[in-house]
């Protein structure tokens, strides 16, 4: 007798439980849940793209400041005119730094010549 109620109880529980966890599924195949679903993780994907934006900017500012600071351009102004040496010949009319022109491998003709088949 006892064990007869205990697998009758058994058996009834298992199909609460059973029943609960197939509704709980049809539940989430719902239009409504997929819809809210999918709204959550187009949010998260959104948080990570723009975490991922601010670790590229972040990235770009300090390889940036490197990069000024291996040109010389966070450096002190040097001369009684406030410029550093590199932009002080634009002022004064030179077309082209010194350097530059040592570098050039053909002499310029003339400064707004684009034909460069000729």
């Amino acid at each position: 007798m006892f064990r007869r109620t205990f697998w009758f109880t058994a058996g009834a529980a298992a199909g609460v439980w059973a029943s609960h966890k197939v509704n709980q599924k049809l539940q989430r195949l719902t239009p409504e849940s997929l819809a809210a679903q999918a709204a959550d993780k187009a949010l998260d994907a959104g948080h990570r793209i723009k975490d991922f934006a601010l670790d590229v900017r972040a990235g770009m500012l300090q390889r940036e400041a490197e990069l000024d600071d291996v040109l010389g351009l966070n450096a002190p102004p040097e001369g009684p005119d406030g410029l550093p040496a590199a932009r002080r010949p634009a002022l004064e009319g030179e077309r082209y730094p010194v350097a530059y022109r040592a570098r050039q491998k053909y002499p310029e003709k003339h400064p707004n010549n684009r034909n460069e088949d000729h």
